[in-house]
């Protein structure tokens, strides 16, 4: 493992003599105005993000480096009246060796909807919608966007319904947000999807499955709620679009404490010991705290995080990454004082412990990690190494990232 992982260090390093100039131009994105004040527009956003692995704990007939089109997205959203908006949001993501197709028709190989929804205005600070859509409940984290990851990617269990309840994070429902004052919302009611990854059958006095609506039907389960709210007490964060921002690199200074929940009567279900099929709710709830800000006019800057969640899935539940239990979670990033329109970089470390009624082990996940901003989040390189303890399985692997998105 060291030659590699000195082979891919090295590389990292050698971003230290790269001088590359920000991007003055792309103030606004990707916008096309249509009319003079631009209060009509079509913004379009694009972004890839490309990986390379190396990981020691594989089979033996299994190479110790791969590589992963981790996403590659596109994002459009016009509205011609202040008062009303569509969005749309397609894609892939993780497109690997194991998933490309001979000739790109395989399901891994397919773009498929993100996002679609349209909303309306109801007044300056409060909007109503409905379609497939992001605004979630429970934390930052399950509402994270993409395009600014401080850390490599998302925390895996903080994206706590991803293929149980929804589709791939997003839900076809309705949505409310807005904020009073410092104070920010987002309120959705949704259907369940039917046919979630966990399609387990439950066993006779065992564990809950996630299959509430696929076993008992769409009356009695169907339905799920979701909620966030975060208090800005510094600068105001922008609630246009549901995803949160990882790190604004000191180009703000926020202090948000926030609070969320997600209800789905039902979701789960278990068979007592006759075989008897019984609802179980689940319910999660967690509490968050967000700090991002300048550390003087060198360009230093400090981006800190932390969240606690309790998860209730069912009766022992515990499957991939989710468990009834508890998780706490945090990071913090340091950007280094230097010239905003040349390459930064930001060390970080992040640190996850999960907890799970069905298991006496917890699953401890440490990362360490460099960003190099060669044009703020628009483009950027990580280097990161993540180590996964759970039982007696230990994993460990060393990942550079590239990413640009217009």
């Amino acid at each position: 493992m060291k030659k590699p992982m000195l082979l891919l260090f090295g590389l990292f390093l050698s971003l230290q003599w790269t001088n590359a100039q920000s991007s003055p131009d792309y103030t606004g994105g990707l916008k096309v105005k249509l009319n003079d004040d631009g209060s009509k527009y079509l913004r379009v956003i694009s972004w890839a993000q490309m990986q390379a692995t190396y990981n020691d704990d594989v089979p033996d007939n299994t190479s110790k480096t791969s590589f992963n089109l981790r996403r590659a997205r596109v994002l459009m959203f016009a509205q011609i009246n202040k008062k009303f908006m569509i969005l749309t949001h397609f894609g892939l993501n993780s497109l690997n060796s194991n998933t490309l197709s001979p000739v790109g028709k395989g399901d891994g190989s397919q773009l498929f909807f993100h996002d679609v929804w349209a909303q309306y205005s109801l007044g300056k600070d409060h909007v109503i919608g409905g379609g497939l859509h992001y605004f979630n409940g429970i934390s930052r984290l399950n509402n994270q966007s993409t395009l600014n990851f401080l850390t490599l990617d998302n925390n895996r269990q903080s994206w706590s319904t991803i293929g149980l309840s929804d589709q791939f994070a997003r839900h076809l429902g309705v949505f409310a947000k807005g904020k009073f004052g410092k104070l920010q919302y987002r309120v959705a009611i949704n259907d369940a999807v039917t046919n979630g990854l966990d399609a387990r059958t439950p066993e006779n006095g065992g564990a809950a499955v996630y299959g509430g609506k696929r076993i008992l039907g769409s009356k009695d389960a169907g339905k799920a709620y979701a909620g966030y709210f975060d208090y800005n007490f510094l600068d105001q964060e922008s609630n246009f679009l549901p995803f949160k921002v990882g790190s604004y690199l000191g180009a703000k200074k926020i202090f948000n404490v926030g609070a969320g929940f997600f209800l789905h009567p039902s979701g789960s279900v278990i068979a007592n010991g006759s075989g008897e099929i019984l609802q179980q709710d689940v319910q999660i709830f967690a509490v968050d705290a967000f700090y991002d800000a300048p550390l003087g006019g060198d360009g230093s800057a400090i981006t800190a995080y932390a969240s606690f969640q309790t998860n209730d899935y069912g009766k022992d539940y515990l499957f991939s990454a989710y468990g009834t239990g508890s998780m706490a979670y945090g990071h913090l990033g340091y950007v280094f004082a230097g010239d905003k329109t040349k390459t930064r970089f930001q060390p970080y470390i992040s640190y996850g412990t999960n907890s799970y009624d069905a298991v006496d082990d917890n699953r401890n996940i440490l990362g360490i990690g460099a960003n190099a901003y060669l044009s703020g989040n628009n483009s950027k390189l990580t280097l990161e190494y993540k180590n996964q303890k759970f039982g007696n399985s230990k994993t460990g692997a060393l990942t550079l990232q590239a990413m640009i998105y217009l």
